[in-house]
């Protein structure tokens, strides 16, 4: 890190991510985002990033003394490298250790590949983000089926899921139901179901097969007003989008995960 000229570099970064930096160094990235915005907002996205592959791990992430002895024995990657070796050696030292203690084996074999429930837990907030742009905008057509037909809508979207759906009912928080739509999630039917308050202001509820039938805990993402609470349960994704406050989204969301599983 140059701190000569307060210069942060991409480098500086990634390390603030991985959490490699000393005291000092954190201190001054951190003083350095805060009149960055734009480097903010892709360091939050990078921590989620990083936070789905830790959990996409997390069944692997076993250590003993033999593990410590073989990471010990192996030079550090400098970190003047470019960053695509330094990945590269970082993804060969992990090939290595995978190899040389055999912590995946047959579990590994007989499940999803983890870089598939990464990129399914990573495109999950993307897409409801995309949703909600494009169609909460719309006046006269936001929707394909409206709340009138709310049993035909659930019916429909249901079948092309292969999903019992409901429509959560947001009534006590505020938000009633709008209707809904058919919209492709991950190169799969999805849907799409969309509220509005007293105010006019909405969110959506979008859901998406899960290709790899894992489960995580309540996850969110930010892209500037706009705040996403997700999750995988079994062979369905959920997303809860809208420009709420991070605590009155996740209310809403928690809402909306009790009356799935109801």
């Amino acid at each position: 890190m140059n701190t000569e000229n307060n210069t942060v570099t991409e480098d500086d970064l990634h390390a603030y991510v991985d959490g490699f930096l000393n005291e000092s160094e954190r201190q001054a990235v951190e003083a350095w985002l805060a009149n960055n915005p734009d480097a903010a907002e892709d360091i939050r996205q990078w921590q989620s990033q990083a936070e789905g592959l830790r959990i996409a791990f997390s069944d692997y992430a076993r250590t003993d003394d033999q593990d410590r002895r073989f990471v010990a024995n192996v030079a550090p990657v400098p970190r003047g490298l470019p960053r695509w070796l330094s990945a590269a050696a970082a993804g060969l030292l992990l090939f290595l250790a995978g190899t040389a203690t055999g912590i995946y084996g047959n579990r590994l074999l007989a499940t999803a590949p983890p870089q598939q429930i990464a990129s399914a837990l990573d495109d999950l907030p993307a897409q409801a983000n995309s949703a909600y742009l494009i169609y909460t905008k719309e006046v006269r057509h936001p929707v394909e089926v409206g709340a009138d037909q709310e049993a035909h809508l659930v019916a429909w979207l249901g079948k092309r899921l292969d999903y019992k759906l409901r429509a959560p009912d947001l009534t006590k928080d505020g938000f009633h139901l709008v209707g809904g739509r058919l919209l492709p999630v991950s190169g799969k039917a999805g849907a799409m179901l969309m509220y509005e308050d007293g105010n006019g202001k909405r969110l959506t509820v979008l859901l998406g097969r899960n290709p790899v039938n894992e489960e995580t805990s309540f996850r969110f993402a930010s892209n500037g007003a706009l705040e996403t609470f997700y999750w995988i349960d079994g062979e369905i994704g959920y997303a809860v989008t809208g420009e709420l406050t991070r605590a009155r989204l996740q209310q809403i969301a928690e809402e909306c995960y009790r009356q799935f599983e109801s």
